[in-house]
This record gives structure tokens, sequence and C-alpha cells, in this order.
């Protein structure tokens, strides 16, 4: 992997760096310089949405991205790298290798992580070598923070929501997985999704970054055999149904959360 790595390795390191005069995503966290791209192939749905149209149209079917269906506005206030810090810096956060399988758990204090571990992807770096915060949550520890999220108004019946928090850096991401349906708003960054439906099994390497992944494989699939994709800016929030395969791409360091119905 790293030998494939090393012809591309000056783009992607210039890719890694943050750009001189890049606005900063907001809450103190840094912007990163991975490009975005403008295109967006999955809906976009606003708050006229009804619950039985989501029913009918998405739940069972199709991703779609909800733009105003919630106002997080006092649970972003909270998520700033300031005062997050303040609230959980010496507190411990479980990491999980950012892999197809997260199987590698890492413990260290959150200001450890957001201090010396929250970096802009290494490209030569595997995913099965990177660490990743994002679900793994305490919640008797962070319980009180997600009491001011207020999660979006849909729910599949016979499910209950769960709720997976995460800080990510920029060009860092988790390669193609699949799971039950559920929703992820980002609450500061922007982050880029890339989804197949279950039937169609995405080309990948279970241990490749999904920034690797972008550079090496997407460019090589013809129209067709591309995946539904959308980046997601703060306070939209993306709806996957069960058993999609998604990879994500965070552009920016990224403050998330998804609730899982299970």
């Amino acid at each position: 992997m790293a030998a494939r790595l090393l012809p591309l390795l000056p783009l992607l390191l210039r890719w890694a760096r943050p750009v001189q005069g890049t606005a900063p995503p907001g809450g103190g966290w840094l912007a990163g310089s991975v490009p975005e791209e403008e295109r967006c192939t999955v809906e976009r749905v606003d708050a006229s949405l009804t619950y039985s149209l989501f029913l009918q149209r998405f739940a069972f079917s199709r991703p779609v991205i909800l733009g105003g269906v919630t106002d997080n506005s006092a649970f972003r206030a909270l998520c700033t790298r300031e005062k997050l810090l303040a609230a959980f810096g010496p507190l411990p956060v479980r990491l999980s290798t950012a892999n197809t399988y997260s199987y590698r758990k890492v413990d260290v204090p959150f200001q450890e992580y957001v201090e010396r571990l929250l970096q802009p992807q290494d490209p030569a770096r595997l995913g099965s070598d990177t660490l990743y915060f994002f679900g793994d949550n305490n919640f008797t520890e962070w319980g009180p923070l997600f009491q001011h999220y207020v999660p979006p108004p849909f729910r599949i019946p016979g499910t209950s929501p769960a709720y997976s928090f995460g800080i990510a850096g920029s060009g860092s991401g988790v390669p193609f997985h699949w799971h039950g349906p559920g929703f992820s708003e980002v609450i500061f960054g922007r982050k880029r999704w890339f989804l197949y439906p279950p039937d169609k099994t995405p080309h990948f390497h279970p241990n490749e970054t999904t920034l690797a992944w972008l550079q090496h494989t997407y460019p090589t699939l013809p129209p067709a055999q591309r995946p539904l994709e959308c980046t997601l800016r703060p306070g939209e929030v993306l709806y996957f149904p069960d058993r999609w395969w998604h990879a994500t791409l965070n552009l920016d360091t990224s403050v998330f959360i998804s609730t899982f119905l299970g």
C-alpha cells in the first residue's frame, strides 16, 4: 500500500495541509484543504417532508438529505473546541481504528486526542493504523451533552435511537461498511459521503483509507459504477437505510453525531 502511495505522496500531502486563508469551519476547529465535490446525487428535502412521505419514499429504499428539520444551535454552541475541552478534557475517550472492522480500541484522555492525535489524515497510513473518535461514548459522562441534541423527527417502526458522537481530522474517514439504518448530522466542518445500495458491493480494501480510495479507485469507476455522493454541511442531516454501504471523508476537522436506529 505504501509503495503505491509514494508517487502521489506530494500531491496528497498538499491536500492534507491546511490552506492559508481557508475559512475555519467554526467553533475553534481547523478547516481542511481536501477538495469539495459540488455534485450531489442524493436527493435533498426540506422541513415540509411529512413522516408518512418519509416512510413511503425513503425509509426502506434510498438515502436522503434533510434540511431544516431540527435546530441544533444550542447543541452546536456546546461543541466548540474550547467548551468540549473544558467539560471533558481529562476524561478518557475510546478511539477506534478507521478501517471497515474497527477491531482495535485505544483509550486516551480527550484532551490528548484533541491536542495530539486530531491531525489531518496521513495519506501513507492505513485505516487499521489510524485512530478515530466515533462512537463508544461513555453515556454517563457524555449524557448531559447529548441531552441538548435535537434528533431528526422521523423513526422507523420497531426501532429505538442510540447516539454516536465523534470528532475527526481533515482527510480522515471510515471506508465502506454497512449496518442498520440511521441519521448523521454535521455540527462543525464538512463531511463527504459515498453510498451504494445493499445489492451493489463497492470495490475497496477494508484497510485502505477513504482518502486513498478516492485517489486510487474512484477515478477509475465508470459513471454507472460510481456511488451516490454528497457533502454535508453544518445543520444538514443524512438518512441512510438499512444495509446500505457507505464511506465517509471529513473535509475539515469535523464534529458530528449519528442517530442509529436499532
